[in-house]
C-alpha cells in the first residue's frame, strides 16, 4: 500500500489491534460484524487503489490486492468482507456512467453503506460454466428484475448496494445491474450457516418483480464490459490467498525453528518463493493490463495461490505438530486451517476454474 500520514498509520495500527482481537469471533460469529465495515473504512482500506481525486488513498488495484492480503493476515473473514465492498467500487470506478459512482462512491469509502460483488454468476457465465440466474425485461422506462443471487458476502442489515448481471429476455446484450437493500421486492435471507467466516454478512438474496430505473445501470453490455473488470474482481480476490499464505507460512517458520523441526526450513522457504513469484506475476500482469485480452494465466495464478495456501496451512501443522490440536496453543492455527478451507470454493471454485481452463485448451 501506498505511505501513509502520521494520522492515517495510527489508524491502520489501531484497525489491527482491534482486528487481532476480533480475529476469532468474526470467524466463528461469537462477534457480531457490525463494527467490521466502519473500521475498515476508518483504517482507510477501502480507498486503496481509488484515485485521491475521488476520496480514496490514490494508487491502483494492486493497492487494493495489498490491503486486502494485509487483512488476510489477521482474519480471512475481514479481508472476504473487504473484497466484497472493494470489488463494488471497483464495478463503479470502472463503469462508463458515472451516475452510481458519483451517488454512492462517498459513503461506500466512508463505511456508511456495504458494497456487495454478485457478479460471480456473471464470471462463471462468461467462462461457460452456467446460465444467468436474473433476468430484467423493459417496462417504458424501467427494468423490471427477477431472480437470485444464492450466496452474496457484506450484505450488512444495515444497508448494502450489491451488483449483478442480468439476461435479457427481450433479446440483446446482458446488463450489470445496481440493487439497494431497500428495494421493493429485494428480499435477503438470514445469514448462511457457515462453518466459518460468521460474521460476514454472507446470505442469499431473491429479486422478484422489483423495478428499477436505468440509472442503475452499471454496464449495458456484460460481455463486453466484464473481462475489463474480470482481472481486478480475481485479482483482489487473489489479496485473500496471499495474505493467508503469508501468515501460515510465518508461523510455520516460527514454529519450526524453535522446535527442533528444522527439516522444515527448506520446504517453508521454497513455499515463500512460490508465493513471491506468484504474487509478482499477479501483479504484472494487472499492471498491464494483460488478463483482459487472456484470462486463462490469471485462473491459473488464482489456482497455484490456493495451493499454495493449502501447503502452507501443511506447514504449519507440521511445525506446530501436537500444539495444533490443542484448544488453546491452537486456536489461530484452526482458524487459519478453516480459512484455507474456504479458498479453494469461493467462486469462481477451483474446479470451476480448472473447468474453464479445460474448456478452452479443448477450443483451441
Amino acid at each position: 500500500m501506498s505511505p501513509a500520514p502520521a494520522s492515517a498509520e495510527a489508524a491502520v495500527e489501531d484497525f489491527a489491534r482491534w482486528l487481532s482481537a476480533e480475529a476469532e469471533g468474526l470467524d466463528t460469529g461469537a462477534a457480531s460484524g457490525f463494527a467490521l465495515l466502519p473500521r475498515l473504512a476508518a483504517a482507510g482500506l477501502p480507498g486503496a487503489g481509488v484515485p485521491r481525486a475521488l476520496g480514496g488513498a490514490g494508487g491502483d488495484v494492486i493497492d487494493g490486492v495489498a490491503a486486502i492480503a494485509e487483512t488476510a493476515e489477521m482474519s480471512l473473514a475481514a479481508a472476504f468482507a473487504l473484497w466484497g465492498h472493494r470489488s463494488y467500487i471497483e464495478y463503479l470506478l470502472q463503469s462508463p456512467d458515472r451516475v452510481l459512482e458519483e451517488r454512492h462512491l462517498k459513503a461506500l469509502l466512508a463505511g456508511e453503506v456495504a458494497g456487495a460483488t454478485g457478479l460471480s454468476n456473471a464470471m462463471k457465465n462468461l467462462a461457460g460454466l452456467e446460465p444467468l440466474q436474473i433476468s430484467a425485461r423493459s417496462e417504458g422506462e424501467a427494468l423490471v428484475v427477477d431472480g437470485v443471487m444464492p450466496w452474496v458476502t457484506n450484505l450488512r442489515p444495515e444497508g448494502f448496494l450489491v451488483a449483478a448481471a442480468a439476461d435479457c429476455p427481450e433479446g440483446g446484450p446482458s446488463r450489470i445491474l445496481s440493487f439497494s437493500s431497500g428495494d421493493l421486492g429485494l428480499e435477503r435471507s438470514a445469514d448462511l450457516d457457515l462453518m466459518a467466516l460468521r460474521a460476514t454478512n454472507t446470505a442469499a438474496v431473491k429479486l422478484t418483480n422489483l423495478r428499477i430505473g436505468r440509472d442503475r445501470v452499471i454496464a449495458d453490455n456484460a460481455a463486453a464490459w466484464l473481462p475489463r473488470v474480470r482481472p481486478a474482481f480475481a485479482g483482489l480476490q487473489c489479496g485473500m490467498s496471499i495474505g493467508l499464505a503469508r501468515k501460515a507460512l510465518a508461523e510455520a517458520s516460527a514454529a519450526a525453528g524453535g522446535s527442533g523441526r528444522g527439516v522444515l526450513g527448506e520446504p517453508i522457504a521454497e513455499a515463500r518463493r512460490r508465493l513471491d513469484r506468484a504474487q509478482t506475476r499477479l501483479f504484472a500482469g494487472l499492471r498491464a493490463r494483460d488478463f483482459e485480452a487472456d484470462a486463462g494465466p490469471l485462473f491459473e495464478l488464482r489456482i497455484e495461490l490456493a495451493e499454495i495456501v493449502a501447503e502452507a496451512a501443511g506447514l504449519e501443522l507440521q511445525a506446530l505438530g501436537g500444539r495444533a490440536y490443542l484448544a488453546g496453543p491452537g486456536r489461530d492455527f484452526a482458524r487459519r486451517w478453516r480459512e484455507a478451507a474456504f479458498i479453494p470454493v469461493v467462486t469462481p471454485s477451483l474446479v470451476q476454474l480448472k473447468a474453464a481452463l479445460l474448456k478452452r485448451k479443448q477450443a483451441a
